[in-house]
């Protein structure tokens, strides 16, 4: 009897790897740099594209507006950014990133992990292309096109609902 492939258990797997990878990655990266990876993300998305709101910076990087200040607080701190309010609306505050900001984006790595970054440059552009668009599609075949991505990809224990009271065993939850 020939058993068909798992393909469920294969891509659950093959993410898992994925996440555990970026988990690693991000720990070397503020261990060596001092920033973690939404942080560089940040300062990279600030340097080409900014000055920006926390608001539009938050949906380019794809984390809420509440993470996204969090970050700014810390790269503040850290003189790697400023905020400064809009001369014509005082409503409204532009972040930028800094000298020092720009000097450690441009001595940080790739906010991908090492050895994928290194493979990917090797590869021509229409392979990368095709990587990237398959990673879309599982994004947008889980049904979460506008999801905010946590900071880190988590990999801890997941809390699981409490087991259903005796007698009520079968009953979906």
């Amino acid at each position: 009897m020939v058993t068909q492939p798992r393909y469920d258990l294969w891509i659950f797997q093959s993410l898992r790897r994925i996440m555990r990878a970026v988990d690693l990655y991000s720990a070397k990266l503020a261990s060596n740099y001092r920033i973690t990876s939404p942080q560089l993300i940040c300062l990279l998305t600030l340097r080409d594209d900014g000055p920006l709101t926390t608001s539009a910076l938050a949906k380019l990087i794809h984390l809420s507006n509440s993470t996204v200040v969090g970050i700014l607080d810390r790269l503040e701190k850290r003189g790697l950014i400023s905020r400064e309010r809009g001369r014509e609306d005082r409503r409204l505050v532009l972040v930028s990133i800094t000298r020092e900001g720009e000097d450690l984006v441009n001595k940080a790595p790739s906010p991908l992990q090492d050895q994928l970054a290194t493979a990917l440059h090797h590869l021509s552009d229409e392979e990368q292309a095709d990587i990237a668009s398959a990673l879309d599609r599982v994004v947008k075949l889980m049904e979460v096109p506008d999801i905010q991505a946590a900071p880190m990809l988590a990999s801890g224990p997941i809390d699981l609902p409490p087991e259903p009271a005796e007698g009520t065993e079968g009953v979906e939850g």
